[in-house]
């Protein structure tokens, strides 16, 4: 896990990206810019030095993101593979607010919890690969060898197994049902989720995965996956409304010289050729 500081700045750099981008700037030019509000006593500045050779030489940089795999995700890196993919079905504008939000969560109060959540859902709501997206989670610092098991479970029977009934069997809240049956607790593993997790997990067991999130997101304070927003066409209808109304005019006009006598065709004839 990088310093807290480290965190901080790559927020405010996914936050400036994604703010500037919609002015059609090319990457390259933002990142030029951008570089000199960082702060240089972070390895952010030299990381984006990096990212910009690749861009130069290749014109993407999830490539360098991966060989600086010291200081980016394995996570981060392949939101920016999807992102840059020729298919062009993640957009980047949702990948660099996925990664602000991310990052501005780990400068905070990050748990393993809160992350894989985050992260789970992150895949589910924008269609990305559960294969490759949970093999980049698990590479992930934040995670431990139990948890690194744990998700390997989670890629093989994901699809097969609702997500609410496998949080649940690793909570405490399990545990503590089985302890009060009089079960025993030897042969069962370790919990990876609180008794919080477990009952809201129970509780949404047989339903859409995204009432489960949405039900942690309220009640424990876990981060929200931003959503794409829709492109506002209400600045076209006005333009579109008057050629209309233009329209409209010069056929009423010529209606009402066809009710007067007939219209006069020679004001659109032409000089002689």
């Amino acid at each position: 896990m990088l310093d807290h500081t480290e965190y901080v700045e790559q927020a405010y750099l996914f936050q400036l990206l994604r703010e500037r981008i919609v002015e059609q700037v090319p990457l390259q030019e933002l990142l030029e810019q951008v570089q000199s509000e960082l702060l240089v006593t972070t390895r952010l500045p030299m990381a984006i030095d990096y990212l910009l050779t690749e861009l130069k030489h290749s014109g993407v940089m999830s490539p360098a993101m991966l060989r600086l795999g010291h200081y980016f995700t394995s996570f981060q890196t392949f939101l920016i593979v999807e992102a840059e993919s020729e298919r062009g079905q993640f957009d980047m504008r949702v990948a660099l607010q996925v990664l602000e939000m991310e990052a501005k969560f780990r400068s905070e109060s990050a748990t393993p919890q809160g992350s894989f959540l985050y992260q789970f859902e992150a895949l589910s709501r924008n269609g990305l690969s559960y294969d490759r997206g949970l093999q980049a989670i698990a590479a992930d610092p934040i995670y431990d060898d139990a948890w690194r098991q744990w998700i390997g479970e989670v890629h093989k029977q994901v699809g097969f197994i609702d997500l609410a009934d496998m949080i649940f069997l690793r909570s405490e809240e399990y545990l503590r049902q089985v302890e009060t049956q009089g079960g025993s607790l030897t042969d069962k593993p370790a919990a990876l989720f609180g008794a919080k997790e477990g009952r809201i997990a129970q509780a949404n067991r047989r339903k859409d995965p995204f009432y489960l999130f949405s039900a942690l997101q309220r009640h424990l304070d876990y981060p929200r996956v931003p959503r794409a927003v829709p492109p506002d066409n209400t600045k076209e209808l006005l333009p579109q409304m008057m050629r209309r109304m233009e329209r409209l005019e010069s056929r009423i006009k010529m209606l009402e010289e066809e009710a007067r006598g007939g219209i006069d065709i020679t004001k659109f004839y032409g000089p002689p050729t």
